[in-house]
């Protein structure tokens, strides 16, 4: 049973990282990267390393993401600028 779950997991594992790669546009991406996080986590849950699955919950799940977005958020702002204005020093 446990080594049904664990393929079952590796398998969803493998289908979130394609689904990263595949997803062009970076807000979703950044979505998708946090689901992946998600799976992660579970996967090393059921492989009984709890401490990695609470280390991979924080940085892949919501640290990584956030980072990810914010940087979306600057290079949009930066690229919607007027021609005309100057940088804030």
């Amino acid at each position: 049973m446990n080594e049904v779950l664990i393929v079952a997991v590796l398998l969803l594992t493998a289908f979130m990282a394609t689904a990263v790669v595949l997803t062009r546009d970076p807000a979703r991406q950044a979505i998708v990267l946090s689901g992946y996080g998600i799976v992660l986590a579970v996967l090393f849950v059921v492989l009984q390393a709890p401490d990695v699955a609470m280390s991979q919950t924080g940085v892949g799940t919501v640290v990584v993401p956030l980072i990810v977005m914010l940087a979306i958020h600057a290079i949009r702002r930066h690229h919607t600028r007027e021609p005309d204005e100057k940088e804030d020093p």
